[in-house]
């Protein structure tokens, strides 16, 4: 099954390459979707085609959204590359979804930086919202990856615990993977298959994209 996947998200990126490469304007949709593909890949090859992608669109004065840059953070953590997903995530505006919050927190524990990491993890559970303010929410999956980091120090391993029991009590746990929070995608929203089909049709012969670049 993965096989078949990693086939599908390879031509898929193929298409994009070649688009690229006859100038089709990528629109901020168009990045997600490169960026979403070169993550699920997570491969050095295609972490070098997300980094140079978004390198070209940002030396062209083009702003990436915040899920595109939240897709680069995690390829380049998958690739062990934490200085760069530190250098993706400082970029990002108003980086306060749940995606950027558990981002956050791996950048931390690849990064050694345990004292900060519970401290980040105290003050969210400990911060003063009003009712209408959603708190910030921490994914299981990646919860299970700091008490795995912090096991081999008693002071922190006890912060955690406590800090933990207010997370669940507050109801900032989620059951959600860190992959599902970053591809999960608003009903409200279309499809970035659907795009990507669109996109892969030559406006001017009205053929699948691939054909028509193979014809000219």
């Amino acid at each position: 099954m993965w096989s078949w996947l990693k086939m599908s998200f390879t031509g898929a990126l193929e298409v994009l390459i070649e688009m690229k490469n006859q100038d089709v304007r990528f629109t901020k949709d168009t990045y997600v979707l490169a960026f979403a593909i070169c993550y699920k890949l997570n491969s050095p090859e295609s972490f070098k085609i997300c980094t140079t992608l978004r390198e070209e669109a940002l030396l062209k004065g083009e702003i990436l959204s915040r899920r595109a840059s939240c897709f680069a953070v995690a390829l380049a953590l998958n690739q062990n590359e934490v200085a760069k997903a530190m250098s993706i995530f400082s970029q990002i505006m108003n980086p306060e979804s749940i995606a950027c919050t558990n981002l956050n927190i791996i950048i931390h524990i690849q990064s050694n930086m345990l004292e900060n990491l519970i401290e980040t993890l105290k003050n969210a559970a400990e911060e003063n919202l009003s009712k209408f303010v959603k708190r910030r929410a921490f994914s299981e999956e990646v919860l299970a990856k700091v008490r795995e980091k912090v096991k081999d120090v008693p002071a922190l391993v006890a912060k955690f615990d406590e800090i933990y029991g207010t997370l669940h009590i507050t109801g900032q746990i989620t059951t959600d993977s860190l992959d599902a929070v970053l591809c999960y995608t608003p009903r409200d929203r279309k499809s970035h298959t659907l795009l990507l089909n669109k996109k892969m049709v030559s406006r001017r012969t009205f053929q699948p994209l691939s054909q028509s670049l193979l014809a000219e």
